[in-house]
């Protein structure tokens, strides 16, 4: 089965993901804002990955933390050459990805996921899949740092996994209301630079009088 690439559209038909525009599709009706995503005055058209990728480098050049994004894990099955490059003809998703970011801050093991709903009233759990609950317990199991970082309502909170996990282990709802992220999710300020500085929200919470 090959990627059929139209001008709108990119199918891959071993992943379920369509490409849309702006906008990549997952499965479960997750989406991800790519680009052009109005966010404010200093960061205008910049998506949520992109701010943290950017403050993300900002920690790396700065010796502040040691985080990345992880590369989505795929086998690659047919390749083309064309003009000396190497393009993928045929390509699947060789395992399911737990969380979007991973690294080291001040001697603690960080995992994180970025997510993002249109939802002005509540966050749809099914953009949270199984296995990645089962990665935020275990991290937390384990001594490390879980969270979110959810745009909702055109804010950035950082949700504590055993903030998350208490919701969805106490409740049979599918969505998280907007007020509970309100009252336990904390709101990350857009700066130049960093510009989502999201560890400054982890010192509060985790580091605090250290």
């Amino acid at each position: 089965m090959f990627l059929l690439a139209t001008k709108h559209y990119i199918l891959y038909p071993y992943c379920s993901i369509i490409t849309k525009g702006d906008y990549m599709q997952y499965p479960n009706n997750i989406k991800k804002i790519r680009n052009h995503t109005s966010i404010s005055h200093s960061n205008r058209g910049m998506s949520l990955e992109n701010l943290i990728n950017m403050t993300n480098d900002y920690y790396i050049k700065k010796d502040i933390a040691l985080i990345h994004k992880k590369p989505t894990p795929i086998g690659v099955v047919e390749v083309n050459y064309s003009n000396h490059k190497k393009l993928i003809k045929k390509a699947y998703f060789k395992e399911q990805s737990t969380l979007d970011y991973n690294g080291v801050y001040r001697g603690k093991y960080i995992e994180f996921d970025a997510k993002e709903t249109l939802n002005k009233t509540a966050f749809p759990l099914a953009n949270v899949h199984e296995h990645q609950i089962e990665q935020i317990d275990g991290v937390i199991k384990h001594g490390g740092i879980a969270f979110l970082i959810i745009k909702m309502n055109t804010f950035y909170y950082l949700l504590k996994g055993e903030d998350f996990l208490n919701f969805i282990q106490n409740t049979k709802r599918k969505s998280i209301p907007y007020s509970y992220i309100q009252d336990n999710a904390i709101i990350i300020k857009e700066n130049y630079q960093p510009a989502l500085n999201y560890l400054k929200i982890i010192d509060e919470i985790y580091f605090k009088g250290e």
